[in-house]
């Protein structure tokens, strides 16, 4: 007898109140990833877990209640809607639970000032990370090994994630989902939130400076050029587009953005590229002239490189994920 396929498990999500909760942080994640959708199925399983004793307050005088757990095995992923910065006094075993879902393969993620909590538990150690620009000086001191990264609106990679201000942990929150469902997916929540499914900048356009002449040319250079990817863009042809001499504009580039010219035009690339393995049949030639790569190979390589897998494997894993999520939605009987 044929045994029946095994449907894909849904992912089990913790999110950790504590005391003095901040609740635009915590609504957030509660939106993302416990409300209810039937719709898209193997949707993730969330849980509001502590590891203080209850009732916890909230901003606002609010009142919390959540199950209190000394351990994180029951999960596949831990979000920390924000932490106090001066706290020091952290629930005994928490540390120890981070460190333990990490090693085991579990996805951390924070909001906003939540970083300090997961740079607490040493994982952030030489890895980028980020958190609001009012606490970037103090994270800095305070965690001299992490690679701080400014002006960004998260970080994601290693299964750590931390996003910038507040309302940037919804902007993480849709990348995650974004790999877990597809786009198709992410930007069906995206719509329900009333965003953007996919938000360009970064911090420096909320912080408390004027904002320049120059700042605004080269915010319109991201965008002419994410508008311009399928044509053999040159960092030169950017420089050119911002007004700015090459070394000004390298220089500007990686404060603004953690990274080279050329990194992120891969990168924004390969985002384009993924969006066209999930929704096209086409072949890996005609994909490639349509996101810049000029060629499949060139296309593979960066590929591979960046996502550890090639495009064809991608849209299998892609296709074998829609075909189950669809047998799941077909009626019975």
């Amino acid at each position: 007898m044929t045994q029946p396929r095994s449907e894909p498990a849904s992912p089990r999500v913790a999110i950790l109140a504590y005391d003095q909760l901040a609740t635009f942080e915590f609504g957030c994640a509660v939106e993302l990833f416990a409300l209810p959708r039937p719709e898209w199925p193997h949707w993730y399983q969330t849980e509001v877990i502590s590891f203080d004793s209850g009732p916890l307050r909230a901003t606002g005088g609010i009142l919390i209640s959540a199950r209190q757990v000394s351990a994180l095995d029951d999960f596949d992923m831990l979000v920390i809607p924000g932490w106090s910065a001066a706290n020091k006094v952290i629930p005994a075993g928490l540390l120890d639970a981070i460190r333990a879902l990490h090693q085991r393969g579990g996805r951390i993620l924070t909001f906003c000032s939540g970083a300090f909590l997961l740079a607490e538990s040493g994982l952030l150690d030489g890895r980028r990370a980020t958190t609001h620009w009012r606490y970037a000086d103090g994270f800095r001191q305070r965690f001299p090994a992490t690679d701080y990264v400014d002006n960004v609106l998260y970080v994601l990679h290693d299964q750590l994630g931390c996003s910038a201000g507040s309302a940037a942990g919804l902007d993480l929150g849709l990348a995650v989902i974004r790999e877990d469902f597809g786009y198709d997916v992410a930007n069906s929540v995206a719509r329900r939130l009333v965003i953007s499914p996919h938000r360009q900048g970064g911090q420096a356009q909320f912080v408390d400076t004027p904002i320049l002449p120059r700042q605004d040319r080269f915010s319109a250079t991201l965008d002419w050029a994410r508008k311009h990817l399928h044509q053999p863009l040159g960092v030169d042809q950017l420089a050119d587009q911002a007004r700015m001499s090459r070394r000004s504009f390298d220089r500007h580039f990686r404060a603004a953005t953690g990274m080279t010219p050329q990194q992120w035009l891969i990168s924004q690339r390969l985002t384009l590229a993924r969006g066209y393995l999930e929704t096209t049949a086409d072949d890996l030639e005609t994909l490639a002239d349509k996101c810049g790569f000029g060629n499949a190979l060139t296309l593979r390589h960066h590929f591979r490189k960046q996502l550890g897998i090639s495009p064809s494997q991608y849209r299998q894993q892609f296709a074998r994920s829609a075909s189950m999520q669809a047998r799941s939605l077909a009626p019975h009987g």
